[in-house]
């Protein structure tokens, strides 16, 4: 008997293939606390990892539909988080909770 795999786990995979690379959920997470749009400096500063490393998360999360960039003014450019995104916050949390939960065990 051949046992099928359902094609969301595919997905599943793609989506913690992306928030397991270095800082994507910590670029989440800081972009979610803040509530508002963060420019490329502050998030660097944030995350406190080179600029080259979340320039490419950045672009990762873009290119996936978790982060979007807004460009105001002649320089000024900014990065939120999508409605897409927004929805896997509790799930995050949930995730976080669970380790806080099984690590003092």
């Amino acid at each position: 008997m051949e046992i099928e795999c359902d094609p969301i786990y595919a997905k599943v995979d793609e989506l913690l293939d992306m928030l397991t690379k270095s800082k994507s959920l910590h670029i989440l997470l800081i972009l979610h606390e803040a509530g508002h749009p963060l420019s490329f400096t502050k998030l660097k500063l944030s995350v406190d990892t080179s600029g080259t490393t979340v320039s490419r998360r950045l672009n990762e999360l873009e290119k996936y539909g978790l982060v979007s960039r807004e460009i105001s003014e002649a320089t000024s450019i900014s990065y939120r988080l999508t409605e897409k995104s927004e929805s896997l916050a509790p799930i995050i949390q949930s995730m976080y909770e669970w380790c806080d939960m099984w690590s003092q065990s």
